[in-house]
């Protein structure tokens, strides 16, 4: 057990975080100036546990973290290779940091020397960063990514921390009326600005929960609210393969959608069963080529590296199903267990027994991906993921997912619609976004719905 002071500061969290990386919480304690109203208070709280003290005096947020990185590595053996970074965006601090210092070169000293990243990562994130810089300019002021949440699943899987809902058809359609007034309002007041979607993405919980009428009617919806000329991408989460019929797929298709994402997580029926998924491997197999059947181009393709009793050679089966079946692009996850899933219930210590195996499979999946021509072109990072690592999104040359690097890059305004909908308005001046939140619950956003239009209006299109 370890006590650990930081002395000089008041706000613990962020050096809580990285604290996490090398010990589980039962392992430590940690103390700080907001804890009592002085030192002489902290000692004397301190000496009534038990335990080796770990006395930190820095009061600079950096410096706090690098000397915490380098302790905790000499007493644990552990050298974690995101340094002291424990941001979502790692991506996002390159491009920072370039902009700042004028170089690649210098980029990568301060990412090694400074934020103590290895090697790998390093050069994992600076090639993203020059992969995005081919692919995208910077956005045009009056450009959006449109989101538009549709907070339905038929289960819950075990992972699970999202906005998604198991409902009966009429609330469901009572959920879309509301839904459709949002999109016509903020349409209405996106054409009085000059505002247009540079990408849309419809996600969720799973969108093709929806039947194929009420699919057809949302796209109807958008495709007149909107204006979609200079639109580059439209995508749409069929992500559960047991809500994927032939009819919706060809709805999709008639309204001009040209990217679907499909995610099996695994190819294991045993897993899909742990985890809560209500199909099988064959339903996927049978999604994909019903996709490929009314001339979907671009399939994306979710997988997840960590999942319960899964070995090295099942993920590897699983990665393999998906390079031969096609999928344009791969998101390969790292397992992370939420404080609102599952699994946090059933083994809180989880992503802390994965981190080993989850190396191996992110290692595995890159080797297999780079030789059969995907490469990397997002990355993001999440709270409690097995062995502190990544998700990293892979693609085929011109199949990368455009609204995927606007989010991680945040340089746009995102108008996101639907319960759990939470838009970001940008000030490029001051490059900085401001939150303009929906309410997460569907029920309470039928019932607050002009409420939320106002919040719109008042935030997002009034600047």
């Amino acid at each position: 057990m370890y006590k650990i002071i930081l002395k000089g500061i008041t706000n613990k969290y962020e050096f809580d975080e990285l604290i996490k990386v090398f010990l589980r919480p039962e392992e430590y304690t940690l103390y700080c100036d907001l804890d009592q109203n002085d030192t002489t208070g902290i000692n004397e709280m301190v000496n009534y546990a038990t335990g080796q003290l770990l006395e930190f005096n820095e009061t600079e947020k950096n410096a706090l973290k690098q000397a915490i990185y380098k302790k905790l590595s000499v007493l644990t053996g552990k050298m974690p290779e995101w340094g002291i970074h424990t941001g979502v965006r790692p991506v996002k601090l390159v491009g920072e940091l370039f902009n700042k210092l004028g170089s690649m070169g210098l980029v990568i000293d301060k990412l090694k020397n400074f934020y103590l990243f290895n090697d790998e990562k390093i050069s994992l994130i600076c090639n993203i960063y020059q992969k995005q810089q081919e692919i995208l300019d910077i956005p045009v002021q009056n450009s959006v990514g449109l989101y538009i949440g549709i907070p339905f699943c038929p289960t819950r899987c075990l992972y699970c921390s999202f906005t998604s809902n198991q409902s009966e058809p009429d609330k469901i359609q009572e959920y879309m009326d509301a839904l459709h007034k949002e999109i016509r309002h903020t349409g209405k007041m996106m054409a009085e600005i000059g505002m247009y979607p540079e990408s849309i993405y419809i996600g969720g919980g799973t969108p093709t929960t929806l039947t194929a009428e009420q699919l057809d009617r949302l796209l109807q919806e958008i495709n007149r609210a909107y204006d979609l000329s200079k639109n580059k991408e439209f995508t749409v989460e069929a992500g559960r393969p047991d809500t994927i019929t032939l009819e919706k797929l060809q709805v999709l298709k008639k309204n001009g959608i040209e990217r679907i994402s499909i995610n099996p997580q695994t190819m294991k029926d045993k897993t899909l069963e742990l985890i809560g998924r209500a199909h099988n491997s064959n339903d996927i197999l049978n999604a994909f080529n019903m996709a490929r059947s009314v001339g979907i181009p671009i399939i994306n393709t979710d997988i997840i590296a960590g999942l319960p009793e899964e070995t090295l050679e099942d993920f590897e089966k699983t990665i393999d199903t998906m390079i031969k079946l096609g999928a344009e692009n791969i998101t390969v996850h790292t397992l992370a267990v939420k404080r609102a899933s599952r699994l946090i219930d059933v083994d809180s210590d989880f992503h802390y027994k994965q981190a080993l195996i989850v190396k191996d499979m992110l290692a595995l999946s890159k080797d297999k991906l780079y030789k059969n021509h995907y490469k990397p072109y997002y990355l993001y990072r999440q709270k409690h993921m097995a062995g502190s690592l990544e998700n990293v999104g892979y693609a085929k040359n011109g199949c990368e997912g455009i609204y995927n690097i606007r989010i991680m890059e945040e340089h746009q305004t995102v108008v996101a619609l639907g319960a759990g909908g939470i838009s970001k308005a940008y000030y490029p001046e001051e490059n900085r976004l401001e939150r303009v939140p929906n309410v997460s619950n569907f029920e309470i956003y039928i019932s607050r719905l002009n409420e939320m239009l106002q919040r719109k209006d008042d935030n997002l299109f009034r600047r």
